[in-house]
């Protein structure tokens, strides 16, 4: 029978005996019986704590279900004011020099930069445009989060507010954990703009844009947010490098690296972007030109921070920290601040204290006459005015067509925004006027040989009685030459002489030459009752060196605004018109000579070249005055109180000729001498006396009789 192919069918026998080779069946284990479960037993829950259980899960949900709520509305509303204030920003390129006026910038008469008002403002830089270590700088000092959050720090807020509250202030006042977007957006004060209309001082405005109420700080951070969403990271850097105050005036980075270091911005190196890193803190406190010590102390602490974080590294640092940045020449000069504060006074306002744009103005300053004046005047008080005293001083020396070289406003003789009594304080001018009253008596043809009589004196003026007046030494000369009287400061010859030319004529020559305020027409004037300033007088004087003509005393010889070629004007001032012939004015300069040489400006006199000058000194020693002249340089002194307290012991021929020796022998320095321009007298020689006649014939005879008669009586011979 066939298979069909199939394998043979196991047998019983073979079920029952395993084959050869075969496995043997694994026997499956038994299932392991489960144990019945035990039954729970329900515990019947307490209902009162079931009932406040479900109210507190009720309040959960609903307190978690408002919060997502309301936090889902919030950051709708922040989401709508954050894109309604991005909308309003403006370009980066509209907002990076925040000033609300321009910057003044003066140069002395060679072209060197001497002094800064306004806002300085170098130009705009960019994050890549400027020095790497100053940007790694300021992030390390001021955000070293920057680049790594949205515009506001939770992390800087929360430790803020914490310090705030362990120091017992609130949680707003003090440190604030402002990012540098919230920085810059202070800076930027929201947006707004200053607006002279609508607040009383642009001071008062700045306040507003740092209060640091709720509300404010609202507004900020939406504002930072809103900056973050339109600016890059370098760009909201930039707007900050560019509108920061950096003290000194300096507003920007490239302000602030010419001002305190004279280079740009691009070339700093890390001691010095270090310092100005740190004046943003306290910029005006921290300035170097205020205190070096102090900014160099703040700089190796930012050094340290650039350090800690990678920018820096520890040779580097400790290299930079011993040998930090100190100031450029330029940044250290302060001298000119008096007569920097007087062209911007006598300029025009729109370019000078108002000005909107930037403006150079070229002026007149020797800045070396100004650095020999000050070391002069420092001398004379260190040595020669007792500890205490409060005794003012005031110098002016100009060229003789007015232009002023050096001013000195003060006894702190660097000093810059402080009362100038150079060209504000009005004083009595005492005999320093004289020289006006012999002026036109030269003009009117009298000589310096004409006599007049120094003599008990008294006039009756209307109104007023009579009025004596007296020489300083109470005594009398008798009959003097006009150089005589002028040397040794006369006053009745002066008062004779005032009244003889006429008053009017007085006052009309020394209005001419400069003393324009209000003279008083009274016979006192000859005796210099009237008022003037320093600068005044010193120009007055310079009218007699140049010959007679009339000065008006100038510091501006050029304005003009930064980026521009062409000036907008001139020097305001110099040689006028003629007041006195060159005869006339030639004779006084001999006269005022013979004052230094042989009077009471002798302690005034120079070693190696020809002094013409007067002193002054006012009703109870108020004012004390020594002005005069070399063949080259004018220079005035003045000393007093600011109270009007009189002097001790103190005329214009003592401490103020002695100044003013010590400042023309320090600008004469390297100057040839030269004659001054002086006219001697011409002394006319006695008329010739005829020869005597010899006596008619008859009239000999009757002498010869004479003669022998009287010999026969005396028994002369």
């Amino acid at each position: 029978m066939s298979n069909s192919g199939r394998k043979p069918g196991r047998l019983v026998a073979d079920k029952r005996y395993p084959r050869a080779g075969a496995k043997k069946p694994t026997k499956k284990p038994a299932p392991k019986r489960r144990k019945p479960a035990k039954r729970k037993t329900t515990r019947r829950r307490n209902p009162i704590a079931a009932f406040f259980i479900g109210i507190f899960r009720w309040l959960w949900r609903l307190i978690w279900r408002s919060t997502v709520f309301v936090s889902l509305v919030l950051a709708m509303i922040i989401g709508t004011a954050v894109f309604y204030t991005r909308a309003g920003l403006p370009e980066v390129s509209e907002i990076v020099d925040g000033r609300a006026r321009g910057s003044v910038t003066l140069m002395d008469r060679e072209g060197a930069v001497y002094a800064r008002r306004g806002d300085q403002y170098g130009g705009a830089v960019t994050a890549d445009g400027v020095s790497k270590h100053l940007k790694n700088a300021i992030v390390a000092t001021e955000d070293k989060r920057f680049y790594n959050h949205f515009g506001l720090s939770p992390r800087g807020i929360a430790s803020a507010v914490r310090i705030n509250l362990s120091e017992g202030r609130g949680p707003l006042s003090g440190h604030g954990g402002s990012t540098l977007t919230q920085q810059t957006a202070k800076l930027l004060c929201l947006g707004n703009t200053y607006d002279p209309s609508e607040w009383e001082s642009e001071s008062a405005f700045v306040a507003d844009c740092r209060r640091g109420s709720l509300q404010r700080k609202i507004k900020e951070a939406i504002y930072a947010m809103a900056m973050e969403s339109k600016y890059s990271k370098d760009d909201i850097l930039a707007i900050y490098m560019n509108r920061a105050y950096m003290g000194g005036g300096a507003y920007g980075a490239e302000a602030a690296a010419k001002r305190y270091f004279n280079k740009t911005a691009a070339s700093l190196n890390p001691a010095e972007s270090a310092m100005i890193a740190g004046l943003l803190t306290a910029p005006t406190r921290m300035a170097p030109t205020a205190n070096l010590k102090r900014s160099q102390d703040r700089a190796a602490t930012v050094l340290r921070l650039m350090n800690e974080q990678g920018y820096l590294t520890a040779e580097e640092t400790r290299h930079y920290q011993n040998n930090p940045a100190t100031l450029a020449a330029e940044a250290q000069m302060s001298a000119g601040g008096y007569f920097a504060d007087w062209v911007m006074r006598s300029g025009p306002e729109f370019f000078t204290r108002d000005t909107t744009e930037d403006v150079l103005i070229r002026t007149t300053l020797d800045q070396r006459l100004q650095a020999a004046t000050a070391e002069a005047v420092n001398k004379v008080f260190s040595e020669k005015v007792r500890e205490g005293s409060k005794a003012e001083v005031a110098v002016v020396v100009m060229s003789a067509d007015g232009a002023v070289r050096a001013m000195i406003g003060g006894r702190k003789t660097d000093a810059s925004g402080l009362f100038n009594r150079a060209s504000q304080a009005v004083r009595q001018t005492g005999s320093a006027f004289k020289p006006f009253v012999y002026a036109t008596a030269l003009e009117l043809g009298y000589g310096p040989l004409d006599t007049v009589l120094d003599e008990p004196f008294c006039m009756n003026i209307p109104g007023s009685g009579e009025w004596c007046p007296k020489n300083y030494t109470k005594t009398f000369k008798g009959r003097v030459t006009l150089t005589d009287a002028l040397k040794d400061s006369l006053n009745i010859p002066a008062v004779k002489i005032s009244e003889s030319v006429g008053r009017d004529l007085v006052m009309r020559v020394a209005r001419d030459f400069g003393i324009y305020r209000d003279l008083k027409d009274t016979p006192s004037m000859a005796l210099g009752s009237s008022e003037a300033t320093l600068l005044e007088m010193t120009g007055a004087y310079a009218g007699i060196l140049n010959g007679g003509s009339s000065v008006t005393p100038y510091g501006l010889t050029e304005l003009r605004l930064r980026g521009d070629d062409t000036p907008l004007m001139g020097a305001g001032g110099g040689i006028g018109e003629r007041v006195i012939q060159p005869r006339a004015a030639g004779e006084l300069i001999w006269m005022m000579e013979k004052v230094v040489a042989e009077g009471t400006g002798a302690r005034a006199r120079l070693s190696d070249r020809p002094v013409a000058g007067k002193t002054g000194t006012s009703q109870e020693a108020r004012d004390a005055w020594f002005v005069g002249f070399t063949a080259d340089y004018v220079a005035g002194v003045w000393m007093g109180y600011d109270d009007n307290t009189p002097l001790s012991g103190v005329t214009g021929g003592g401490l103020p000729a002695e100044i003013w020796r010590e400042v023309m022998t320090r600008v004469h320095q390297g100057i040839p001498a030269k004659p001054l321009p002086s006219q001697a007298p011409v002394v006319q020689a006695p008329a010739p006396q005829p020869a005597p006649q010899p006596a008619p014939r008859d009239q000999r005879r009757r002498d010869s009789i004479l003669n022998q008669v009287l010999r026969d009586i005396l028994g002369g011979n």
